[in-house]
């Protein structure tokens, strides 16, 4: 029966174990290992399990590198799609209660799925249909290994989740600081858009480095890690991140009232501390302040220590008894400022009244030499 096959080029002999119930048949391909014509003969053999089995009773199992290559990649392509499932999900819920938006979560693992598919699809033009692989040194063109998806996946998502939080986490706290959409995109890509492109460079660099070995393995991965990383940083968070912020605006940062009723508020960036200040400052300005105690205290205290304007709005305030006791109560330039009114409408009793008052005040300043200073 193997001998018929189209792909077959040669059978050796069977090989029996010593019970004489299990027998090693060795058929040679006439296509390469890891051509599709091997997997295809690979397939059919084993279509032809049933039948045999049917007839003769025994159990027909292929093996051999090309087969065992062949389960592994069926075996990983079957986790793929549970295992995205799985770090995407995570990645949303994660970045759901830290950013507090339906927006950034969802932008955040499309553009993820973005850069993965960018990657497979150079990994593919190198390697499988021989784009520029005079370029990269590839001497023969074949399939992706099989485990290379899945190390990408990995890779991929921690430094793309990485370059989120460093560039979106600084745009949030200067938007829930009171700043514009705008100007907090701005605002947040000054500060973190070097320390993304200063990680993305280095990254690049170590991964294009794999480029130099001659094993076509480690070339993929070199190819693949490099391209994942320039794709996501500088095409995904660096341009398409921004510039769909930017056209949301206020809508970024939205949130279901029903939704902030349930998720935890982590308050990364402080924002119920700086509602509390303000708060506090509010509470201190619409504080009473008694009749007298004002001029001295608003007046007088400095942050250094002295006194001196106090000790001069003290002298006038206690000098002048024509001044009603409303401007008593108001700062010292105010005060100043009602008296000189008041003098000047009694015209001339205002040049005597000033002389007059001047020379208690002189007696005080040379009495106590420190109210003076």
């Amino acid at each position: 029966m193997l001998s018929k096959l189209d792909d077959v080029a040669a059978v050796r002999p069977a090989s029996f174990n010593e019970a004489g119930d299990v027998a090693l048949l060795g058929a040679v391909p006439k296509s390469a290992p890891t051509s599709e014509a091997t997997k295809n003969l690979v397939n059919e053999i084993r279509d032809h399990g049933a039948a045999l089995h049917q007839d003769t009773g025994a159990e027909l199992m292929v093996t051999g590198l090309t087969a065992v290559n062949i389960d592994v990649s069926n075996k990983l392509s079957a986790a793929l799609v549970p295992y995205l499932a799985i770090v995407v999900g995570l990645a949303l819920v994660l970045l759901l209660l830290v950013f507090r938006s339906i927006v950034i979560p969802l932008k955040a693992a499309l553009g993820f799925l973005l850069s993965v598919v960018s990657t497979l699809g150079v990994l593919v033009a190198v390697f499988q249909w021989g784009w520029l692989k005079d370029l990269f040194g590839v001497d023969q063109t074949g399939p992706i290994v099989s485990l290379l998806p899945i190390l990408l996946i990995g890779v991929v998502f921690g430094l793309a989740m990485d370059y989120e939080v460093f560039l979106v986490s600084r745009m949030r706290e200067e938007y829930v600081h009171g700043a514009e959409p705008t100007q907090a995109i701005v605002r947040g890509f000054r500060h973190s858009g070097r320390v993304v492109t200063a990680a993305a460079v280095i990254m690049v660099s170590v991964f294009s480095g794999f480029l130099l070995d001659d094993a076509a393995l480690i070339k993929s991965i070199g190819l693949g890690l490099a391209a994942a990383v320039f794709f996501d940083a500088f095409v995904v968070r660096m341009t398409i991140v921004p510039a769909v912020m930017a056209l949301l605006g206020h809508r970024s940062w939205t949130l279901p009232k029903w939704l902030d009723r349930v998720l935890p508020n982590v308050d990364v960036e402080g924002e119920k501390l700086r509602h509390l200040l303000d708060a506090e400052q509010t509470d201190s300005a619409h504080e009473l302040v008694p009749a007298g105690v004002a001029a001295g205290v608003h007046a007088g205290d400095d942050s250094d220590g002295h006194s001196a304007p106090r000790a001069f709005t003290d002298v006038h305030a206690s000098d002048d008894t024509d001044t009603p006791a409303s401007a008593q109560q108001a700062p010292g330039k105010a005060r100043g400022l009602s008296r000189l009114k008041q003098r000047l409408a009694r015209g001339g009793d205002a040049t005597a009244g000033t002389q007059q008052s001047e020379v208690p005040t002189r007696r005080k300043l040379l009495k106590n030499p420190i109210r003076r200073s």
